[in-house]
């Protein structure tokens, strides 16, 4: 009888599936790094060719005809040699990403030092190279933008005017993730104005980041007003209910995860609470991760009413009765309607509660100078209400 051994092509030795999982792991781990390496040598180039183009226009001439004729000359060489990529357009815009965003070559480089392991500043552009200053290279100066922001983001980011809003943006993108198309919505629905709005620079934070060790988290640190709900492609609201609303954001839920603001996750829809022989059902209900709370949404077709704001009080008090547990910050409440309405956001709990919160939403996306109204309205609101606290000695 002839002993079969491992060299006998027709056996196959089976594989682990731990095995597998953990070389696939490494693989993928791999993949993703060159691609987020490809990425940032990538923009640093585009960051040294707009330093080029910008060089050669105050370098030489920089009447408009000049310059046009330069950069589609360059435009015609780089392509014939590098191929798509190098139209006008992008050659234009590779400039205004180095003007936004000159001061990176200036950006601070720290390696730790194996005595300390603290770690040292020194400029990149502050390198001598035979007793002249250099300019950081294209390796030097990836350190200078994030690996996890692709050059279309920084495409994006470059259109944003104010210094403080552009940074605000690119942090964002980074610590949530942002696909373009996600960091494109949030520019342009305003999203740094209707926190600054709603929250003052306060929100404009990392909460988790921010706070000391025990201290209390403001209950509104996560919220804004209004909320733009375009992505739920609503009808006209005569013509739909709540539950309608509801669905419709169940159906999106991803994307209204990103417009609720940072951290959150989904809990439940139709959260069932008892009190004696009653039932009560909280339209939805998330947690955010980052500040260890639940929040709370009732959705509201049409003006909020004294009702809808007691109704809510109520379903926080009994929540938080229910199931918040040792280590969760108190529960908040947020009404989301199409109309806040200013005399029951001052006559009621609303005006003096620290949980209980109201904010509109908008069922089509505003143009520029809507959103403005809209944000303007809420800062006032808010101003009015502080002030007037202030005075009756509860702030």
């Amino acid at each position: 009888m002839t002993k079969q051994t491992d060299k006998n092509p027709l056996i196959r030795p089976g594989i682990h599936s731990g095995l597998f999982d953990r070389v696939a792991a490494i693989l993928d781990e791999a993949r993703g790094n060159v691609v987020r390496a490809v990425n940032s040598s990538m923009v640093a180039a585009y960051w040294l060719i707009g330093r080029e183009i910008t060089r050669e226009l105050q370098g030489g001439d920089e009447r408009a005809e000049y310059g046009k004729q330069m950069i589609e000359t360059l435009s015609s060489r780089l392509t014939d040699r590098f191929g798509r990529g190098f139209s006008a357009a992008s050659l234009w815009g590779f400039r205004r990403f180095y003007q936004v965003y000159a001061d990176r070559g200036q950006i601070l480089y720290e390696p730790r030092t194996e005595s300390t392991g603290e770690r040292s500043h020194k400029p990149l552009s502050a390198k001598l190279d035979g007793g002249a200053i250099v300019s950081p290279s294209g390796r030097e100066l990836a350190l200078a933008f994030s690996p996890q922001l692709s050059w279309t983001h920084y495409r994006a980011l470059a259109r944003v005017q104010d210094n403080a809003t552009r940074d605000f943006y690119e942090q964002e993108a980074i610590e949530c993730g942002w696909s373009t198309t996600q960091l494109e919505r949030q520019i342009h629905t305003a999203y740094y104005q209707r926190i600054l709005a709603h929250q003052g620079k306060a929100g404009l934070g990392n909460p988790k980041r921010d706070r000391l060790p025990g201290q209390a988290t403001p209950a509104d640190e996560m919220l804004k007003s209004p909320y733009v709900l375009e992505f739920l492609n609503l009808p006209d609201a005569a013509v739909f209910h709540e539950n309608n609303l509801e669905q419709a954001i169940i159906d999106n839920l991803q994307t209204f995860l990103l417009e609720l603001g940072k951290g959150f996750s989904f809990v439940a829809r139709q959260k069932h609470i008892r009190f004696d022989d009653n039932d009560f059902y909280i339209d939805l209900v998330f947690y955010n991760y980052l500040i260890k709370c639940f929040l709370l949404i009732d959705l509201k077709i049409g003006k909020l009413t004294h009702a809808d704001v007691g109704q809510m009080d109520g379903y926080v008090r009994l929540f938080e009765g229910q199931h918040k547990v040792p280590g969760d910050n108190p529960t908040i409440g947020l009404i989301l309607c199409s109309d806040k309405g200013k005399a029951v956001a001052k006559y009621s709990i609303l005006n003096e509660s620290r949980r209980i919160f109201a904010s509109e939403y908008l069922q089509f996306l505003p143009t520029e100078e809507e959103l403005r109204r809209e944000i303007e309205k809420e800062r006032r609101m808010i101003e009015a209400a502080l002030s007037e606290n202030k005075g009756n000695g509860r702030v």
